[in-house]
Parts: structure tokens; C-alpha cells; sequence
């Protein structure tokens, strides 16, 4: 699956209008309109994913710089999905309990007394 940057598009256009755009270069799994929290409006950029790279590299080809009400779209193949799927370092926090030989009884360490 590639992720797309689709940015620069009329701020009234929908899901379904990107759809129309975007389904004739491949199949699309799913399409995100990034809005406003308050307001719920359009923000001007999306997020499209699409099943197979040669669909999205068409894509990218055929629809950046593309003018769509008078406004050119920027359409780029997004890195995050990439960046998501490879393991991050998470670093180990020292445990604060020990595990006694009785029945696996937790036994929580006590803190030092302060002199």
C-alpha cells in the first residue's frame, strides 16, 4: 500500500470528487480530507492510499501540477506510511518490582529513607 499527498485542491471538493480523480490510475483503499477540528472545513490537502506503487506512481505522473478550478494540484508519494511500518526504538524503564519464587508473587521494591 502507498500513501499519498494530494495538496492545493478547491477547499469545496469532496471524497468522492478525489475519488473520481484518483480511480482511474489504480485502486484506492482509503481517502482522507484533512479539516479543521472546529469548523469541520476543508483544510486544502488529503491523504490517499493506494493498493499497488505502480498505481500511485501513475498517479503522481499524470495528476501533479494538474489544474482543477483553476488551482494546480500537488500530488507526492508520502514517506510516513514507511517510516510507520519500520520498528522505532523504545528505550527499557527499569522495572520497580521483583518477582519472588512463591507462586509468582510481585514484590515491590521500597524506596531509600531520606538522612
Amino acid at each position: 500500500m502507498v500513501k499519498l499527498f494530494v495538496g492545493g485542491f478547491p477547499l469545496d471538493i469532496d471524497e468522492i470528487g478525489l475519488a473520481k480523480l484518483f480511480a482511474i490510475h489504480g485502486y484506492i483503499e482509503t481517502i482522507k480530507i484533512v479539516r479543521d477540528k472546529k469548523t469541520r472545513l476543508c483544510k486544502g490537502y488529503a491523504f490517499i492510499e493506494m493498493k499497488d506503487s505502480p498505481g500511485a506512481e501513475s498517479a503522481v505522473e499524470y495528476l501533479d501540477n494538474y489544474i482543477i478550478s483553476g488551482k494546480a494540484l500537488t500530488v507526492k508519494i508520502s514517506e510516513t506510511l514507511q517510516e510507520v511500518s519500520q520498528p522505532k526504538y523504545v528505550p527499557v524503564q527499569k522495572r520497580s518490582f521483583q518477582i519472588s519464587e512463591k507462586a509468582n508473587e510481585v514484590v515491590r521494591k521500597k524506596r531509600p529513607r531520606r538522612a
